[in-house]
């Protein structure tokens, strides 16, 4: 029965909800920065760009070719060899563009945190101080 016990109180702890509640949202979050690159900041660059920047369907057949496929999907269904370099390429590019994207908003993060500690709030006043001051303004309205 002890470790039953000893497992609840691991579970419920704070540590482990937090951890739990961080993977979930963590999850949700990265949906929303996968979609603001692929679906925003990807077009945007392949506009400037002038052209397509999904670079996919780059290959090179690694032996013989004796239909002269030139499409991956092609390529890969008849069985042949091919070096898939236009897929990695596509997916760095992504990778950079969410690490730049993650960068900018943690920045902004931090820049709120900071914002936040720099205006401290005004300390209380001692009580001794504030039993001083009272009595102080007792006297003044007695005289």
């Amino acid at each position: 029965m002890s470790i039953l016990k000893e497992f609840k109180e691991f579970a419920i702890k704070g540590n482990m909800m937090d951890l739990a509640i961080g993977v979930i949202i963590g999850g949700a979050f990265g949906k929303i920065i996968d979609s603001l690159v692929k679906d925003i900041i990807m077009p945007l660059i392949s506009w400037i760009l002038g052209g397509e920047v999904d670079y996919t369907n780059w290959f090179i057949v690694l032996g013989d070719n004796p239909n002269n496929i030139t499409n991956l999907a092609a390529a890969q269904a008849a069985g042949l060899n091919v070096f898939a370099y236009g897929s990695f390429l596509t997916i760095l590019i992504n990778f950079l563009l969410l690490a730049w994207v993650v960068f900018l908003l943690v920045k902004v993060m931090n820049r709120l945190r900071k914002q936040e500690e720099a205006a401290p709030e005004p300390e209380a006043t001692p009580e001794d101080i504030q039993l001083l001051r009272e009595i102080r303004d007792e006297l003044k309205n007695k005289s």
